[in-house]
């Protein structure tokens, strides 16, 4: 199981996995039914979660029904334990959006809520993140979640959703680390083998290397940083039940409000 899992992310494109993966990962559930761990996203139970990962799969880690990661598990509760993302209708713009994600947001947002990516089929609005198509102070939330090791320009991305985002308002703005994480962020254009990128950045289509500086990079483009160690102040045993990572941090930023 674990082979065919990484075998698929790593070769086949991610917006034809998008669209076929629900169905068959549905089915492999059924194999492990049980109670032990749940998803809190869509509330469905398992003995454990699958694996999942381009080279060396992590355990219980995969949703089989909706296909949350741990990443987005953790963003499902913090959003709702520490934001009113739940509680009001919010302006969202959702960048490279998840499919775990996409219904249960509309259901609260309605028309509000806005998905935008350069290539996926899942995304409503064909958008490249360096130049946003929208106007500065239109959005209360942006989600950007694993999409700035991408791009050629992080911090132009997030000096565009500042730009979008209103005064007060606030982003998600998560990315991968990678052990050792090293005190500054490594970039290097002219390194272009794939085996090699993958080595180096972690797979072959990331950019960039994050490193400990990443909340220094989030103020260069004009945002407060957030870093929220949310996780660890959850108890051990809330963690193993929604299969959450101890030490995993939420990062983002949060819009200066101007004081005339």
């Amino acid at each position: 199981m674990k082979k065919v899992i990484s075998w698929l992310i790593r070769y086949v494109p991610r917006k034809y996995l998008q669209r076929v993966s629900g169905v068959g990962l549905k089915v492999l559930g059924l194999l492990y039914h049980g109670n032990i761990v749940t998803c809190p996203v869509c509330s469905k139970s398992y003995k454990k979660f699958l694996p999942y990962g381009r080279i060396k799969p992590r355990e219980n880690a995969l949703c089989p029904n909706c296909l949350s990661l741990e990443r987005h598990r953790l963003m499902w509760l913090y959003l709702k334990e520490k934001t009113p993302f739940f509680n009001k209708k919010l302006h969202i713009l959702h960048i490279a959006p998840e499919a775990c994600f996409i219904k249960r947001f509309e259901k609260v947002h309605g028309d509000q809520y806005v998905t935008a990516d350069i290539e996926s089929p899942l995304a409503k609005v064909k958008m490249d993140i360096h130049q946003i198509p929208f106007d500065a102070n239109t959005f209360d939330v942006v989600l950007c979640n694993h999409v700035l090791e991408h791009v050629n320009d992080d911090i132009k991305a997030m000096t565009e959703i500042n730009r979008v985002l209103k005064p007060g308002g606030f982003a998600i703005l998560q990315v991968p680390f990678y052990n050792p994480v090293s005190d500054v962020t490594f970039e290097d254009s002219t390194i272009n083998d794939k085996r090699e990128r993958e080595k180096i950045f972690g797979q072959d289509d990331h950019v960039r290397k994050y490193g400990r500086d990443y909340p220094l990079r989030i103020k260069r483009a004009g945002l407060e940083p957030i870093e929220d160690p949310y996780v660890n102040d959850l108890q051990e045993i809330t963690r193993k039940k929604f299969g959450l990572v101890k030490g995993e941090i939420i990062y983002g930023g949060r819009k200066k409000v101007l004081i005339l």
